[in-house]
């Protein structure tokens, strides 16, 4: 029984470890895939995505009922500016997820008072716009999506010019 004490013991912690490294990598990697996936536009960059339906859909489970604009973010070259244009009469929300896919940001068009907002995505030490108002992540990568609940699919073609005036873009690239 003894000798297989030391192989038992070495085998699970390799388990373990395996079990941690990839609980904390598959989270990377799911975003990574996202990023890949929403970035069509390019990064830094606001892309207007087209409805859902089983034929396309970019993500796990998109709601066939969302317009979804999304900005895959990079905050190597400095931080981005997210500018929201809620659609009048129409549910409105920004979240910010980060590259381990937690939310670090949300606001709907409710709490924002149905007026457009900016939020400035930045890394610790960035320096943003005085008066800014400045969500900070550990991470250089992530997404910003839009959601606009519509009524009816068949309307985003009325809606689909008010939510292109929200976008994204690197700060120094802002005037």
């Amino acid at each position: 029984m003894r000798n297989w004490l030391g192989p038992f013991a070495f085998g699970l912690i390799v388990a373990i470890v395996t079990a941690y490294a990839a609980i904390w990598a598959i989270p990377y990697g799911l975003m990574n895939v996202a990023i890949e996936r929403l970035g069509q536009g390019g990064v830094n960059t606001m892309s207007y995505g087209n409805l859902a339906n089983p034929d396309r859909q970019p993500v796990v489970r998109p709601s066939p009922d969302l317009a979804y604009s999304s900005c895959p973010y990079n905050l190597s070259e400095g931080p981005v500016a997210i500018d929201v244009a809620p659609v009048p009469g129409r549910y409105t929300s920004l979240s910010i997820f980060d590259a381990a896919t937690d939310v670090i940001f949300v606001r709907n068009d409710v709490e924002a008072g149905g007026k457009p907002f900016r939020i400035i995505v930045a890394r610790a030490g960035q320096a943003v716009p005085k008066g800014a108002e400045v969500v900070r992540t550990n991470h250089d990568h992530g997404i910003a999506l839009i959601r606009i609940l519509l009524k009816d699919p068949a309307e985003i073609g009325a809606i689909d010019a008010a939510r292109r005036q929200s976008s994204c873009a690197t700060v120094t690239k802002l005037k």
